[in-house]
């Protein structure tokens, strides 16, 4: 049997934890974000309104920047696509994009632990992380197209 996950703490104590000043609008910012499914700023920034009132959009770039170099964020960019942020952090997962309509999805990796795949010349590198992008039709858009 399984222990249950472990919860999160509080985004407070996660941000005095990396040394970050604790703000409403970072606290704001890091509950949109896990709330969220791969959220481009304008929705995180429309999410931090929500909770708080007016924020600028300079200060969730500010923001994202902070919590993302501190490792409470994960920024992700899929090609042809603005950054995208998300909540899970601390493992290498990877992600499956739809060409249509953009959607975003975490896919575990396919073998073990970090970096999950070897790579077949690693050029002298020492590899700890693999970033894999899957391609394809989202259940909806494929449904559309038929």
């Amino acid at each position: 049997m399984t222990a249950p996950p472990t919860p999160r703490s509080a985004p407070t104590e996660e941000l005095r934890r990396a040394g970050l000043r604790v703000t409403a609008a970072r606290v704001a910012l890091l509950e949109t974000v896990r709330d969220g499914d791969h959220l481009g700023v304008e929705a995180i920034a429309a999410g931090v309104r929500d909770r708080i009132g007016h924020i600028s959009l300079q200060a969730v770039y500010d923001a994202l920047h902070a919590l993302t170099a501190a490792g409470l964020v994960r920024r992700i960019e899929p090609a042809r696509s603005p950054a995208r942020f998300e909540g899970r952090v601390g493992d290498n997962h990877h992600h499956v994009v739809c060409r249509s309509c953009g959607v975003v999805a975490d896919v575990d990796c396919a073998v073990g632990e970090a970096p999950c795949l070897t790579a077949s010349d690693d050029q002298g590198f020492a590899i700890d992380e693999a970033d894999v992008t899957y391609w394809g039709l989202c259940p909806d858009c494929s449904t559309r197209s038929s």
